[in-house]
């Protein structure tokens, strides 16, 4: 599957630049966002051991390790010390236990204040973490969004909860966009091909161009961005198709830039500005010379 111009294209955002021309600035929209994958789960380290350990009910919608804990802490003081916490306008999270630890830990307030009349984003010690309650205060809206899932099937790890069982322990997180209350994706003996994971993290890209947010951050899974991201790159160097499309560590984050090469994107550029105001004479010098021979 290969990202042609009738698709997004995705870079790297450190090997892009935002130009604001002034003159002739054309319309090509873009959405930047930062990619994580959650942090340690406690079916990483017993698949690490024992890949059959994916198979065992024993981790049903895995939770957060201790180190894993220490992970998002960690990234959460790097996203604060290069100013992303204050940039990004939404996070969007798969809605499974590990994804939404990871993504309240990493983007939320930093604290829950008792007395103020605000939902938390997560209560004390949920998914067996001994973590205060974490705040909505000062910090961008949460969403759930089931396209953003791991690898559908098979593997407990990849089978959530129902979401009325989620909005107790994650209640400031915004789960209105997904239909169904149980887990109805996934399928105890079919497991999500490679190439249908593909499909529906292209349809889940080509989603953010609704959205009137243009830094986003989504915490999501491995398998899920490797076999989306290979869809990318093929564009570019050798070097960078390498860079965007290989797996993730655990709690790792990736800033890219998706451009709209395709026109799927409907709000109107709001820095773009048209210029002759107030009106006057700019025939360009070449465009002169040219009418002027014209006349000859």
């Amino acid at each position: 599957m290969d990202a042609t111009t009738t698709t997004p294209g995705l870079y790297p955002l450190h090997r892009c630049k935002t130009l604001h021309l002034v003159c002739d600035l054309a319309s090509i929209f873009s959405v930047t966002v930062q990619l994580v994958r959650h942090a340690q789960g406690v079916h990483n380290v017993a698949g690490e051991k024992n890949h059959d350990a994916y198979s065992s009910e024993d981790y049903f919608d895995a939770h957060l390790t201790p180190l894993g804990w220490e992970q998002v802490d960690n990234l959460r003081k790097h996203v604060k010390d290069t100013g992303l916490l204050n940039k990004v306008e939404l996070v969007i999270v798969s809605p499974l236990l590990r994804t939404m630890q990871t993504a309240v830990g990493v983007f939320g307030g930093e604290g829950f204040k008792d007395g103020i009349d605000v939902p938390p984003l997560m209560v004390e010690n949920a998914g067996e973490s001994d973590r205060p309650a974490i705040s909505s205060l000062n910090c961008p809206p949460f969403v759930a969004v089931e396209l953003c899932r791991e690898h559908l099937g098979v593997h407990p790890c990849d089978r959530r909860k129902s979401i009325s069982e989620y909005r107790p322990v994650f209640p400031a997180i915004d789960f209105s966009l997904i239909e169904n209350d149980e887990d109805v994706l996934w399928e105890a003996n079919i497991r999500e091909k490679n190439e249908e994971v593909a499909v529906r993290g292209m349809k889940f890209l080509n989603g953010l161009w609704t959205r009137k947010e243009r830094e986003i951050a989504i915490v999501t899974h491995s398998g899920f961005l490797y076999h989306t991201l290979s869809a990318f790159g093929n564009d570019c160097h050798p070097s960078v198709k390498s860079e965007i499309c290989n797996h993730f560590a655990n709690c790792e984050l990736r800033s890219v830039v998706i451009v709209d090469r395709c026109m799927m994107g409907s709000d109107p550029a709001t820095t773009n500005y048209p210029g002759k105001i107030p009106s006057g004479l700019d025939l360009p010098s070449d465009v002169a010379d040219e009418k002027l021979s014209e006349a000859k």
